[in-house]
């Protein structure tokens, strides 16, 4: 009787913590959205916490309307894609080969990839920026889309070898024996098997390259094709800043992460639990 009060007793002390720290995870969002409603006394000053006074939708319609954040997040939507889906099918594709195949250089190349994982990116700046002038691709879309997703490359195969690396072989054995040639064994076989890596390495590149500002601010002049972090910094006056529509483009920019995480968020569970798994 006293060991099951002491465990009622741990479980409501436990689940008492769990829902404080999720109020202290989600208050910054809910400040966000109230924040973007406010007027700017209202945010400096007068009323930082509470419930906006009057709701401001035209902080909304500013961001819209009055300058180009809509076309920037088509923009940083448009990079962000490419970049998952082509960081994606290439870091499984060489995972897959350096893993799974024997070639007398298998584990060289391994090795280069992942030496990308111990350079910062922030060195790479200016030897990309002579490299996207040399071939004119500055003020491009490619002048992002090609480092984003070189950079994403390194740590989605450090993700993925591990998953290739515990498949069986005979499931390649098997699908050879009925006919299958190496395409068909990658592509029907063995990458639906690492779906979970997938979503995961999805989830981590879409959020390295849709929060990106250094590389955006570098690499692209024109306002038509900057992305939306770059568009929200701009909101920002010479002598003075209206904070309600930077905190609007700022929820503008939140939701595409709110959105994919609620999607993929099971599989991003099961990833992790598979990962501690095997270790």
């Amino acid at each position: 009787m006293i060991l099951t009060r002491k465990w009622i007793n741990t479980k409501l002390v436990l689940q008492l913590f769990l829902v404080v720290f999720a109020i202290i995870q989600f208050y910054p969002l809910l400040w966000l959205v109230l924040t973007s409603f406010k007027t700017n006394i209202e945010i400096t000053g007068s009323n930082v916490m509470g419930l906006p006074s009057k709701w401001m939708f035209e902080n909304y319609k500013y961001v819209f309307v009055g300058s180009k954040l809509g076309r920037n997040f088509l923009n940083s939507l448009f990079y962000t894609g490419i970049t998952v889906i082509t960081s994606g099918l290439l870091a499984s594709m060489v995972s897959y080969a350096v893993t799974r195949m024997k070639w007398k250089f298998s584990k060289i190349v391994l090795a280069l990839f992942m030496s990308g994982l111990m350079i910062p990116v922030h060195a790479t700046l200016l030897p990309i920026f002579l490299i996207l002038k040399q071939t004119h691709l500055l003020n491009t879309p490619w002048a992002l889309m090609i480092p984003y997703t070189v950079n994403a490359i390194p740590p989605a195969m450090f993700i993925m070898v591990g998953f290739f690396t515990s498949l069986p072989r005979e499931l390649e054995e098997a699908s050879v024996v009925d006919g299958c040639n190496i395409y068909q064994v990658f592509f029907r076989i063995m990458l639906p098997l690492i779906k979970p890596a997938l979503v995961s390495v999805s989830i981590f590149t879409f959020l390295a390259a849709w929060n990106e500002l250094m590389f955006a601010t570098t690499f692209i002049n024109n306002t038509n094709l900057m992305t939306i972090t770059v568009a929200i910094n701009s909101l920002r006056g010479l002598h003075m800043t209206e904070y309600g529509p930077i905190a609007a483009g700022m929820v503008i920019a939140t939701i595409p992460t709110i959105i994919l995480y609620a999607f993929l968020s099971e599989q991003v569970q099961k990833s992790i639990v598979a990962g501690a798994i095997k270790g």
